[in-house]
């Protein structure tokens, strides 16, 4: 009995113990609740304390934004679209006269699609050689000629910014064949920056074959004019390597074609000026006529049947240039007036209020913090 007593009572004190502790937690934790209310209702009522600040930088700011607005000038965007379709470059009908093609040296194979693939156009247009080619090209400005590259610096007033530097105060760019270490870091750096802020290139549905190409900038005549000779640049480039090979095997054939058409017409005409040569030959003499004729019979004949199969073979590889040519087919190009996109006055001075008044917020809670963190 003694031994349950005490049991008894070692566990009704264990217990009370336990709702004490339980009870102090609980009260703990009002406490903490309590205090962070307690917290945001004085931050509350320091901002609100110091309100003239909010809205003097909010004016502040809004007319840091309405400035900002009225400076900035607005950015145009010149937009090609155009559809693209690789050529056929199986080479299809023309394999069976590969065969006699490679009989005087010429390939008649199509394998103009292996060198591009489609969407490899994208990154031709990114590339340094094709932005630099358009940069170095010549528009007409109101009657004026000028390089795409000197508008470039001329918007940027780049040449302003040089004027304390002699080597760049008056450099030219009409002369490329002899440019110097300079006018490539230049050229260099305006491809650059180019790629990065003005050019963009893009498949805008991936399932398609329509390309388009955005040109932007504060310049409406740059952005226009860049456009339309970048993209000139870039389909002809992507057109001549695709048929390059097929056009050196249409240009071969054709001179092998010429060639033995002269040889056959020169055989030709040989007998006849045998024949005309000996009109009252002795019959005992036909030597000098018969030996002579047929030898330049036999040559025409030759000659003639080699030219059936050339002129075949040219047929047949100018069919498979035409399969290997890509179709470029623009859809939309950049008229005047481009798409002007700018800096309304009103979202300024919105923006500009709310990052201003933000701001003050953060440095004014900052400074009670430390306040409250030092008492």
């Amino acid at each position: 009995m003694e031994d349950k007593t005490q049991f008894k009572a070692h566990s009704s004190i264990t217990g009370n113990q336990d709702k004490a502790q339980n009870s102090k937690e609980n009260e703990a934790d009002e406490i903490s609740l309590k205090e962070v209310i307690l917290k945001i209702r004085n931050w509350w009522k320091y901002l609100f304390s110091k309100w003239y600040f909010i809205v003097i930088a909010g004016i502040i700011g809004g007319l840091f934004g309405l400035a900002y607005a009225i400076y900035k000038k607005p950015v145009f965007t010149a937009t090609t679209t155009f559809v693209l379709e690789s050529g056929d470059g199986s080479g299809g009908g023309i394999g069976q006269y590969a065969g006699l093609a490679s009989m005087v040296g010429v390939d008649l194979g199509g394998s103009g699609g292996g060198i591009f693939q489609g969407d490899n156009i994208i990154e031709l247009y990114k590339s340094r050689t094709m932005i630099e080619k358009t940069l170095l090209s010549m528009i007409e400005i109101k009657g004026e000629k000028q390089l795409l590259v000197d508008r470039y610096i001329d918007f940027n007033k780049l040449r302003y910014k040089w004027s304390n530097r002699f080597e760049l105060k008056n450099i030219q760019f009409n002369k490329p064949e002899i440019f110097n270490r300079i006018q490539d870091s230049i050229l260099g750096e305006t491809v650059k920056q180019i790629n990065k802020n003005y050019l963009l290139v893009s498949k805008p549905n991936k399932k398609l074959s329509i390309i388009q190409v955005d040109v932007k900038s504060e310049d409406e005549i740059f952005a226009k004019s860049f456009n339309d000779q970048i993209v000139k640049n870039v389909n002809d480039f992507y057109i001549q390597t695709k048929t390059k090979k097929s056009l050196e095997n249409v240009a071969i054939l054709q001179q092998k074609t010429d060639s033995v058409r002269a040889v056959m017409n020169g055989a030709i005409y040989s007998a006849a000026s045998i024949a005309d040569a000996t009109p009252n030959l002795n019959l005992t003499r036909q030597i000098k006529r018969a030996a002579p004729m047929q030898r330049s019979q036999f040559s025409a004949e030759t000659s003639k049947t080699i030219l059936a199969e050339l002129v075949k073979n040219l047929e047949m590889s100018k069919i498979s240039l035409r399969k290997e040519t890509p179709l470029i087919q623009v859809v939309d190009e950049p008229v005047y007036p481009l798409e002007k996109e700018s800096f309304g006055k009103l979202k300024g001075i919105v923006l500009g209020s709310l990052l201003a008044g933000f701001l003050v917020v953060i440095i004014l809670s900052i400074r009670l913090f430390f306040k409250n963190l030092m008492m």
